[in-house]
C-alpha cells in the first residue's frame, strides 16, 4: 500500500485448522490427520509468513487424553514467542470436551475453566484467548442438525449447547484473568446473513437475530426485551439463566468473524429445485436453505459488509478470524484477496477492523462431509501438507505480501473469483439480466496444442476457473520456430506458457524419428529458451515411457531416464534441454491419459467395445499409472499458479496393467469384465518397445486421486464419452 503505515491497514494473522470434534464415540482430530502434531518445523513456516499473530490450539481434549501433549505445546508456544509472533490460544475448537463431558453437561463450563486456569498458569505471558471457537455454529452442528455429539436435532438441545459454551467462555476468561488480568477475549463466530423472498421474510428475520446470539449473550444483552427471549424460554431456558449472563458479562475484546463463501444463506420456497439435502422447513413453510451467492443476482455482502454490520451493532473491534476457501488455487488466492479488500474497505469507512486471518494454513481434511466421515479429502491452504515438508502455495505468497505491507499481486487476481462471475447463479431468484462472460483485462496463459486432448482439457479447465487463455493455431505459434514463438509472446503478452503440443504416435515414431524429435524435443526446448528470456513460467509434459521398466518399484523424480523407444527418447531429451535452459520451467511426467471428452483414449475404447459385446484385448504384463485427465490438468494449473518448477510426477497412488485398467473401468461402468482379454504385450506386435513396468511415484507429495475414484467419475460421463 503505497505510502501507508501499519496503522492504515489491518494486521495479518494466520490460523491452524485444529478441529477436534466428536461423532458418536469417535473423535476426529485435524492436528493428527494433517500431521501438524508431528512437524515441529511448522512453527518456523508460520513465522516465515510474516504474520503478527497466530490462532494456535491448546486443546482441552488433546491435553486431557495425553499428558505428554503439554511438552509439545510448551515447545511450540515458546518458539512462537521468541519469534515475536503473538499466539491466540484456542482451548476448544468445535469440540465437546473430553469423553466424560459434553455440550449438554452442566459441568462442561467448570471443567473448561479449570483447564483454562492451567493454561494461564503455564503460559502467563499469553494475552489472547479463544476459549471456545464458534459456539453458535458448533451448537447448530451438534444440537440442531445432529452432525456432531450429542447429535441433537431440536431447538432445546441447540440452545443448551450454546448456553453451555457461552458460560464456559465466561468462566474460562475469569480463570485466565485471575492469572493475567490483561488477557483479551478474541471471540470467534461464523458471521453470515440470511436472505429470503417476502413469504419467508419472517424466517430470515429470525435467523438474522439468531446469528448474533453468542455475542449478545457474552455482552450481557439478552434480557426480556431481546428479540429471541421468547424463543429461549420456549426452548426451556429459565429467566434466571438469561439473567446470569446479564450479571456476568464478558464482552469480547475483538469480535472474530469467521467468513466463508457459504456464510450468507438464502431461504428459497422453490425447494423442489434443490437436492434433498438442501430441503427443509419450519413447520409452516417448506424451503431450501442454500448459498445466497448461487441465487442472488446482485451478489453477497462479502466480508466487508459483515464486518461493518458487526461494528455497527457492537461498536467493538472486529477482525476476520478465518478466511479460507476449499477450491482451486486461483480461487483460494482470489478469496483471500477479496476478504482483505473488504476488510480494508470497512476499516476505511470507519469500522475498527484489527486483522484478517489466513485460516487452515496447513490445509483441512474432510470438511466436505462437515468432518462426519474420514473420506481422505484434503484441501491445501498456505501450505500443501501432502508434501514432506509442507510446500508453500500461492496463498503463502499472498499472505507474505499482505503481512509485508504490500497490496495483493498475482496474475490470477486480474479476473474475478467465481462468486463474482455470472456463471455462479444456479438458482437465481429472478431472471438475471442477459450477461455475457465477464470482461477482464487479464493477461492470458498461452496454450500450445489446444486442438489435442490435453490442450482441450486445459481450455475447459481455464474457462471453468476464470483463467484467461490464448490458444494460437500452429501457424500462429510454431513451437519449433524461435521467431514464431517470440512473435506470439510479444503479440499475446501471456503471464505463463503451457505446452500441450507434441507428437503423440508412439509406434509411428519408430519410422518418423526426426519428426518426433522436432516436435517433442526441439519444440519444448525452443519454448523454454523463449520463456527464460522473457521471464515467463513454462509447463510442459513428459511421459513414463522415458524408463526402461527394469524396476519393480515406482519410479520417482530422481530416477535416471533409460528410454526404450524413439518417442521415449525424444521426451527424455526434452526434459533435459528444458530444465537446463529454464530454471523456472515445470516438467510434468505422467502416465497414459484418459478423460471424458476424448473418445479415442484407451478407457473409452475399452468401454465402447464392451458395451457392444466386442471382446477387448489388452496387455496384462505392462504395468503403468494411468492419469485421469481432468485431475492432471487441475493439479498442473495449481502448480503453475504456485510457481512450482523442476521435474514433477503426477500420477495416482495405484498402478495396474492395461488389462486390469479395462476391467476396473468396466466394473465402474456396470459392464461385464469377461470381455477383456488379457494378452502378453509381444502378441500385439507393436513397433515401439514398451517398458514392462513404468509406474510413477513421487517425492513431491502431490498424488492424483486413486484410480477407483477417477474411474467412478469417468463412468458418470460414460454416455457422453461413448456418444458418436
Amino acid at each position: 500500500m503505497g505510502g501507508a503505515t501499519d496503522r492504515d491497514r489491518p494486521e495479518v494473522w494466520a490460523g491452524v485448522e485444529c478441529t477436534v470434534n466428536r461423532v458418536g464415540d469417535r473423535y476426529h482430530d485435524q492436528l493428527a490427520r494433517g500431521g501438524h502434531e508431528r512437524r515441529p518445523g511448522d512453527i518456523e513456516r508460520l513465522v516465515a509468513l510474516g504474520v503478527a499473530a497466530v490462532r494456535y490450539p491448546v486443546l482441552w481434549e488433546r491435553h486431557a487424553a495425553d499428558p505428554g501433549e503439554w511438552g509439545r505445546t510448551d515447545d511450540r508456544l515458546d518458539r512462537l514467542r521468541r519469534a515475536g509472533v503473538r499466539p491466540i490460544l484456542g482451548l476448544v475448537h468445535h469440540g465437546s470436551g473430553p469423553p466424560h463431558t459434553s455440550l449438554t453437561d452442566p459441568a462442561f463450563a467448570d471443567g473448561l475453566a479449570a483447564f483454562a486456569a492451567r493454561v494461564a498458569e503455564r503460559y502467563p505471558w499469553a494475552d489472547a484467548y479463544t476459549p471456545v471457537n464458534e459456539p453458535l455454529t458448533t451448537a447448530r452442528f451438534a444440537g440442531l442438525y445432529g452432525y456432531w455429539h450429542p447429535h441433537g436435532r431440536d431447538d432445546a438441545t441447540f440452545v443448551r449447547c450454546l448456553l453451555t459454551q457461552c458460560r464456559a467462555v465466561v468462566l474460562a476468561m475469569r480463570a485466565v484473568r485471575a492469572v493475567n488480568p490483561a488477557a483479551r477475549l478474541i471471540q470467534t463466530e461464523d458471521l453470515g446473513k440470511t436472505y429470503a423472498p417476502p413469504v419467508l421474510a419472517y424466517q430470515a428475520e429470525f435467523e438474522n437475530a439468531r446469528r448474533w446470539l453468542s455475542w449478545d449473550l457474552l455482552c450481557g444483552r439478552v434480557g426480556e426485551r431481546h428479540p429471541l427471549a421468547g424463543y429461549l424460554r420456549r426452548a426451556g431456558v429459565p429467566t434466571a439463566e438469561m439473567d446470569w449472563f446479564r450479571r456476568n458479562p464478558c464482552p469480547p475484546d475483538v469480535l472474530g468473524a469467521n467468513y466463508y463463501v457459504t456464510s450468507e444463506r438464502y431461504l428459497d420456497p422453490r425447494s423442489e429445485r434443490y437436492p434433498p439435502a438442501a430441503r427443509g422447513g419450519n413447520g409452516k413453510h417448506a424451503y431450501a436453505d442454500t448459498e445466497a451467492v448461487r441465487v442472488l443476482p446482485a451478489g453477497i455482502a462479502g466480508a466487508g459488509g459483515m464486518l461493518a454490520e458487526a461494528w455497527e451493532r457492537y461498536r467493538r473491534p472486529v477482525a476476520v478470524t478465518e478466511a479460507h476457501l476449499g477450491c482451486t488455487r486461483e480461487e483460494q488466492v482470489r478469496w483471500l484477496a477479496d476478504v482483505w479488500r473488504g476488510a480494508c474497505a470497512a476499516r476505511a469507512a470507519g469500522a475498527d477492523v484489527r486483522a484478517v486471518t489466513a485460516w487452515s494454513v496447513f490445509g483441512a481434511h474432510d470438511w466436505d462431509s462437515l468432518v462426519t466421515e474420514e473420506r481422505g479429502s484434503y484441501e491445501p491452504g498456505a501450505f500443501d501438507a501432502r508434501a514432506d515438508p509442507p510446500r508453500p502455495t500461492a496463498v503463502a505468497g499472498l499472505v507474505k505480501q499482505l503481512a509485508g505491507g504490500a497490496e495483493p499481486v498475482h496474475p490470477v487476481l486480474d479476473s474475478p473469483g467465481w462468486w463474482r462471475r455470472p456463471d455462479r447463479l444456479l438458482f437465481p431468484d429472478r431472471p438475471a439480466a442477459s450477461q455475457g462472460p465477464a470482461v477482464t483485462r487479464a493477461r492470458p496463459i498461452l496454450l500450445t496444442g489446444g486442438a489435442g486432448p490435453l490442450g482441450a482439457a486445459f481450455l475447459r479447465a481455464c474457462a471453468c476457473r476464470g483463467l484467461a487463455v490464448a490458444a494460437p493455431a500452429r501457424d500462429e505459434c510454431d513451437i519449433t520456430d524461435p521467431a514464431s514463438v517470440g512473435a506470439a509472446l510479444t503479440r499475446l503478452r501471456p503471464w505463463a506458457v503451457v505446452n500441450a503440443a507434441g507428437y503423440a504416435k508412439v509406434d509411428a515414431a519408430e519410422a518418423e524419428a526426426e519428426r518426433c524429435r522436432r516436435h517433442n524435443a526441439d519444440g519444448p526446448a525452443v519454448l523454454a529458451a523463449a520463456c527464460a528470456t522473457a521471464g515467463l513460467p513454462l509447463v510442459t509434459f513428459s511421459t513414463d515411457l522415458v524408463f526402461d521398466g527394469r524396476s519393480t518399484r515406482p519410479y520417482f523424480e530422481g530416477a535416471a531416464p533409460e528410454p526404450l523407444s524413439v518417442y521415449g527418447a525424444a521426451k527424455a531429451e526434452a526434459e533435459r534441454r528444458v530444465l537446463t535452459s529454464h530454471a523456472g520451467a515445470l516438467v510434468i511426467r505422467t502416465g497414459p491419459l484418459f478423460g471424458p471428452w476424448d473418445g479415442r483414449n484407451f478407457v473409452a475404447q475399452a468401454l465402447r467395445a464392451l458395451r457392444t459385446g466386442v471382446p477387448f484385448p489388452a496387455a496384462d504384463d505392462l504395468v503403468t499409472t494411468p492419469a485421469y485427465l481432468p485431475d492432471l490438468v487441475s493439479e498442473a494449473l495449481d502448480l503453475l499458479i504456485d510457481g512450482a518448477c523442476g521435474l514433477w510426477h503426477l500420477a495416482p497412488p495405484d498402478s495396474m496393467s492395461w488389462a486390469a485398467l479395462a476391467r476396473a473401468a468396466a466394473r465402474r461402468a456396470g459392464l461385464a469384465c469377461s470381455g477383456v482379454i488379457g494378452r502378453p504385450a509381444h502378441s500385439f506386435c507393436w513397433p515401439a518397445p514398451r517398458p514392462p513396468y513404468s509406474a510413477l511415484g513421487t517425492e513431491r507429495g502431490v498424488l492424483l486421486p486413486p484410480l477407483d475414484d477417477s474411474l467412478a467419475r469417468f463412468a458418470r460421463a460414460f454416455d457422453v464419452v461413448l456418444a458418436p
